[in-house]
């Protein structure tokens, strides 16, 4: 008897726990969310009386529920007048309204409107409002008469149910309550159940309860996942899963190698083994993601194992059956993210191998010289270059015999202990450790009286050296200054760009100081436009910092070495016979055993010869659009942006990739190229995969004040940095938080793009990875002769939010593997001078060519370095003319030589109006573009023999171009017109 009482008290508790659950329907976008919100509980009104009463469970995720006012309307759309509520909790509330008949009534409970920036809005809940008292007195007399129908989300993806609706107070209590002396309880649960929320129980593991089991399907060859929610009822340290092999009735075994955590150990987005940390506060849910790379030989049937959670020297082992069908995915069952069938991919290692990427060669090394593309590099005893040199000429388009040197003496290091005294250091140990095509790398060691300065030093075939300097002290030592001097040769040092200085002719005198709170800088280019030598200055602690427009919610780590708390810097002038740059740390001291890392990092410019004939065959549409058309306006490649009906969703281009790939198919059938837009800096929050990327702490998702647009506060709760939203399709992204394994997903997904999109290249819109992943994706989108084309866009970096840094500075270390620069957006075409274009837009000292894009461009003075403005942005934004003229011309196959080369054949009498030619067998084209103050006439100083033409047989002509310029005959290169801030094209054949 007592039994059956026990049972049916049982019951009767599990019926109250399961009381009151609601249904959840998509409300197929019926009403208008930036003024009603995403959510609306549908009622039934009986119709007794004239005030509705009506008692709602809706287990809401959001706190402070209390704050937020509440709408409620008719069938009509009428919104009602009198509205009150009692007892409103995060559980339920009671919900009072003057109803002016029966039937159906909306009560949409977060509602907002979207503040601030259309693209960066705000998303404000209207404030609850006080209901009339007395009304409200009379209202709660009033018992419930009005039922709940359902709760309606906007659409699919704004639905908080299963996983988002929460379990009551009562209901976490009952839970813990069966618990009372673990550490936490495991809730297994499917992967295509993510676990969404950190604070709340969802209700859906109230019905099914804590578990010690769990069973699975999976596919053979499938990168199955599976989760493990661990709920902590005491602050967890160091929670761990550990797993064997899992095994069938018959023996068969699935190796346990196969099987990871991703929230503790992984591979890093640089190759480096990665184990994490998992703590878990008390009263918090964890996520715990398992994956399972099922092999594809396996034999089908149940596989069973154990995994055993652990922490606070507590364990629960969860019983695993995992049963593998006989079906054999060849993709590994990628092409269904939706069932996390990529989140492997974060660990993925694809393209690490340094192979030499094209058109680089292989490093030779002869002694203490190494030999790459168009470069040389020796290395002195002590480990340091001793000289580095160029072999380009100075138009970028051939190579010279003579070589163009960057230093003018070794670099060095000087270790002051007085003013006039120094550490003297004793070399030895120099040895070329590792001769490989794609990497060389070296090591030596400097030892003197205090210090022992062990390096390591690596070249690497596109022109990148790493130094690793490690100082260590053998005894006490106090040093007045430590200095580190590049001594250039003042041949090679006419430009220079960074350090707070935009790009143009290089300053008599640079003095800078650290201030990474403010400004990102710890990077310098100096050199000419055929040899040049880019350095930045860090310690072992070094982080990649956040970029276009959240630099200084993620600024620069101060180098302890460099920095010195703020007592170092640099300082670059001519002293003697070089151009000395000082990098000095002022005075400072050492314990014996103390160890100070003094990295820098070269890059060698340029990187590779112009690609004249790639400028003038490659000619951009940028817009999303109807293929026959793009055709018929002469452009070869079609740029799709986000937010287009094939690539929809911002740097998540996989859920519309069907699309994609018959526009893609198409393309090509009439002989067009297609890129994407796709890069990391944001991700949006359409990813399949971001509540598993969420369960990653801060490691993918940069940690941040929340806010932005409402998805975002309804679904990831706080600590993010909302980023660019697109109100048309309510994309809305969130940023990245720098160097991490979605790196690795990345490449991945861009290796699957083009073995099953097509894509031909990608749009880069600014990027927030280092040159590890440029060389991967450069090495998977080039795969099997793909074109493997990439742009990059940069909005100009030289103002506060992004630590006033040149564009070129921020991405020289991408350059190298990059086809065309878009530099870009706030660039000022028309008040910056000429050495400012060359050095900083358009990518010429660097082996590059680019485009224009703010307000256009200036055509005329783009001209002068191959450029043009992007087709299909805007009306105005027309190059078409201007490839016309090319074509008519010829200018495939001719010989670039531009105004900043002393060979150029074609000089005006006005320093203010240069000019570029572009030579061809019998002909010439000459570019002029105007800086004068007004407009001005010029004079041609011609070298006929340069050109390998007859004064006497030619003729100088302006042809008609389309809003570009007027027809017109110059016969003898005299008085020709030129228009403030514009210029002329000129023919001579």
């Amino acid at each position: 008897m007592k039994f059956r009482l026990f049972l049916l008290l049982c019951l009767f508790a599990q019926l109250s726990l399961n009381a009151q659950t609601l249904k959840y329907t998509n409300g197929s976008n019926a009403w208008n969310p930036d003024s009603l919100g995403n959510h609306r509980v549908v009622v039934q009104f009986a119709g007794t009386g004239r005030i509705a009463h009506v008692k709602v469970d809706w287990r809401r995720r959001d706190e402070h529920p209390e704050l937020k006012g509440i709408i409620v309307q008719d069938v009509n759309g009428k919104t009602v007048s009198v509205v009150g509520t009692d007892k409103l909790t995060r559980e339920s509330a009671d919900v009072y309204f003057e109803a002016p008949g029966a039937g159906k009534y909306y009560i949409y409970y977060l509602a907002y409107k979207n503040e601030g920036r259309s693209n960066y809005p705000k998303g404000v809940y209207l404030k609850a409002k006080q209901a009339d008292q007395a009304w409200l007195m009379a209202a709660k007399q009033i018992k419930v008469n009005t039922s709940v129908v359902e709760i309606q989300s906007i659409d699919a993806f704004n639905s908080f149910y299963p996983m988002e609706v929460i379990a009551t107070s009562k209901e976490t209590a009952s839970i813990k309550a069966k618990y009372p002396l673990e550490a936490f309880i495991v809730f297994p649960e499917d992967r295509m159940y993510p676990i969404k929320m950190q604070n709340d129980l969802p209700y859906r593991w109230i019905q099914k309860g804590a578990a010690n089991t769990f069973t699975g399907s999976a596919s053979k060859g499938e990168n199955y996942a599976f989760q493990l929610g661990i709920f902590a009822l005491k602050d967890l340290k160091n929670v761990v899963v550990s797993y064997g092999d899992l095994k069938n009735a018959a023996g068969k075994v699935i190796s346990s190698k196969y099987i990871n955590c991703l929230n503790t150990n992984g591979t890093s987005y640089d190759n480096k083994p990665l184990v994490e940390t998992v703590n878990v506060a008390s009263g918090k849910i964890q996520p715990m993601w398992i994956t399972i790379n099922i092999p594809k030989n396996i034999a089908a049937g149940i596989y069973a194992g154990k995994f055993t959670v652990k922490a606070n020297g507590k364990s629960k082992v969860i019983d695993a059956k995992i049963t593998v069908g006989n079906e054999v995915l060849a993709d590994a069952g990628v092409g269904t993210p939706d069932k996390q069938t990529r989140l492997t991919w974060l660990n993925s290692t694809l393209a690490q191998a340094n192979t030499v990427v094209a058109p680089y060669t292989p490093l030779t090394v002869d002694g203490n010289v190494i030999s790459l593309l168009g470069r040389k590099f020796e290395i002195n005893s002590d480990g340091f270059p001793k000289q580095i040199q160029t072999f380009f000429n100075a138009e970028m388009t051939a190579y010279s015999e003579k070589p163009n040197n960057i230093l003018a003496e070794p670099i060095h290091f000087h270790f002051f202990n007085t003013p006039k005294t120094q550490e003297k250091f004793v070399t030895s140990n120099f040895q070329i450790t590792s001769k490989e095509a794609g990497t060389v790398k070296w090591t030596a060691t400097n030892t003197s009286d205090n210090l022992k300065m062990d390096l390591e030093g690596a070249l690497e075939f596109d022109g990148y050296v790493h130094y690793v300097v490690k100082v260590t002290a053998l005894k006490d030592v106090e040093f007045s200054n430590v200095d580190f001097h590049i001594p250039f040769d003042k041949n090679a040092t006419k430009y220079l760009m960074g350090l707070g200085e935009k790009g143009g002719v290089r300053p008599d005198t640079v003095k800078w100081k650290w201030d990474v709170a403010n400004k990102n800088h710890d990077a310098v280019w100096i050199g000419n436009v055929n040899a040049g030598l880019y350095y930045n200055l860090r310690d072992e602690n070094y982080v990649r910092p956040l970029n276009t427009n959240f630099y200084l919610q993620k600024p620069l780590l101060l180098p302890k070495s460099w920095g010195n708390g703020d007592k170092g810097g640099i300082q670059i002038n001519v002293k003697g016979s070089s151009m000395l740059a000082d990098n000095f740390t002022g005075a400072r001291s050492m314990k014996k055993g103390d160890v100070l890392y003094y990295n820098f990092n070269l890059l060698i410019t340029p990187f590779h010869l112009l690609n004249t004939d790639f400028q003038w065959d490659n000619r951009f549409y940028h817009k999303y659009g109807d293929l026959d058309s793009i055709k018929a306006k002469g452009a070869t490649v079609v740029n799709i942006h986000h937010a287009t009906p094939i690539n929809p969703w911002i740097n998540y281009p996989f859920i519309e990739w069907k699309k994609m790939k018959g526009y893609i198919d198409n393309a090509h059938s009439k002989g067009l190229k297609v890129k994407i837009y796709n890069t990391v800096r944001e991700l949006s929050n359409h990813a399949y995969e971001w509540p598993a990327l969420r369960s990653l702490g801060t490691e993918v998702y940069s940690p941040g004040k929340g806010g932005g647009f409402s998805w975002l506060q309804e679904h990831l709760d706080s600590n993010y940095i909302a980023a660019w939203f697109v109100p048309e399709i309510k994309d809305a992204a969130v940023i990245n938080s720098g160097m991490n394994r979605w790196h690795n997903y990345y490449v991945e997904g861009m290796k699957w793009l083009v073995n099953n999109v097509g894509i031909d290249g990608v749009y880069l819109d600014d990027v927030a990875f280092d040159r590890v992943t440029m060389k991967r994706i450069k090495r998977v989108l080039t795969q099997d002769n793909h074109p493997g084309i990439i742009d990059l866009h940069s909005a100009n970096q030289y103002n506060k939010s992004d630590g006033f840094n040149n564009s070129a500075i921020l991405y020289l270390e991408h350059f190298p593997y990059l086809n065309r620069l878009w530099f870009g957006e706030y660039f000022d075409y028309q008040k910056n001078n000429p050495d400012f274009f060359l050095t900083e837009v358009s990518g010429i000292p660097f082996g590059l060519m680019g485009e224009m894009l703010q307000d256009d461009g200036n055509p005329w003075r783009g001209m002068i370095y191959g450029m043009t403005s992007r087709l299909g942005w805007s009306d105005k934004s027309d190059p078409k003319p201007l490839w016309k003229a090319w074509d008519n011309f010829g200018i495939k196959g001719s010989e670039m030589i531009g105004y900043w080369s002393e060979n150029c054949p074609v000089k005006t009498d006005n320093p203010k109006v240069l000019a570029t030619v572009y030579k061809q067998k019998g002909k010439t084209m000459i570019a002029l573009a105007s800086w004068a103050e007004g407009d001005v006439k010029v004079n041609l100083t011609i070298d006929w023999a340069k050109l390998g033409l007859d004064a006497s047989k030619v003729k100088i002509s302006a042809p008609s171009i389309d809003k570009f310029q007027t027809a017109g005959s110059y016969p003898d290169g005299k008085s020709i017109p030129i228009e403030k801030g514009k210029g002329l094209i000129l023919v001579v054949e």
